[in-house]
């Protein structure tokens, strides 16, 4: 059932997202470009971008806007329409045609591999085309993205419970070609002892023993709640925090046990 609405809630924000991420979207060699000039139909032109990232514009000639977001391109292209040309243009850029790219995405996701992007694609959107998470996804998924005109790698970090559940569209980035997304593993925390539903549970950097407590069904008759205790291995070693506060924050593979009362 947590799948299903899982898959109810990506359907829906890619229903309401759809290419609203559009302006984000890097130009890049061999895409086509629609450029519209609001009011001057006569300059309204499709043209592919060069090897060298430029397209030939009606008045301006060669004009560079590889590299460029399409937000950027269109701001570029305004302004030098409007330094001599025309009186506060308009300047719309509309990727008609995209160039061939793949992407990879590993990790936790159904169907992992590389993937053609003959189209814009959203994360969710590649997320989706993978077959979508698996049951041990995590909250996080990691972007590799080749840094612009460098020879380095930028990381991206989108937290996805917030994208997903709360329907952070900001969150849905565009996909660029030679993208390496990795969705990480959840981590997991073991509840054990005088609890309704012990077991292994999900957890964050946020989770604290009384919400995983809470998720495991609440204590027993027979519990001692003043007596938690947390098994940690930290270096290889196992140490025993007593008496723990229910407010304190678990990590990965932590143990919670709860013991039964004296009385």
């Amino acid at each position: 059932m947590k799948k299903f609405c899982l898959t109810i809630c990506i359907v829906f924000i890619l229903s309401t997202a759809g290419f609203s991420r559009a302006q984000d979207y890097i130009i890049g060699a061999g895409d086509v470009l629609e450029v519209t000039v609001y009011d001057h139909a006569d300059l309204t032109q499709t043209v592919r971008v060069n090897s060298d990232g430029t397209i030939m514009l009606a008045m301006l000639g060669m004009v560079k806007v590889g590299d460029l977001s399409v937000s950027d391109a269109s701001g570029k292209v305004a302004g030098l329409y409007g330094d001599g040309w025309l009186v506060e243009p308009q300047v719309n850029i509309f990727i008609q045609e995209f160039r061939s790219g793949k992407a990879t995405i590993l990790g936790q996701i159904a169907k992992p591999g590389l993937y053609e992007l003959s189209n814009q694609i959203t994360l969710l959107e590649l997320i989706s085309t993978a077959g979508g998470l698996t049951e041990d996804a995590g909250s996080l998924a990691t972007i590799k993205r080749r840094a612009v005109s460098k020879d380095q790698e930028s990381v991206i970090t989108v937290d996805l419970k917030q994208l997903i559940e709360k329907g952070d569209t900001s969150l849905n980035l565009t996909i660029q070609p030679g993208d390496n997304i990795y969705i990480q593993k959840a981590k997991i925390v073991y509840v054990s002892g005088e609890i309704k539903k012990p077991g292994a549970y999900k957890c964050t950097d946020e989770t604290s023993i009384i919400q995983l407590i809470t998720l495991a069904g609440g204590f027993t008759d027979k519990a001692s709640p003043t007596r938690v205790k947390l098994i940690r291995k930290q270096d290889g070693k196992e140490t025993v925090f007593e008496k723990v506060n229910m407010d304190f924050l678990v990590d990965a593979d932590d143990i919670i046990v709860v013991p039964e009362s004296f009385f």
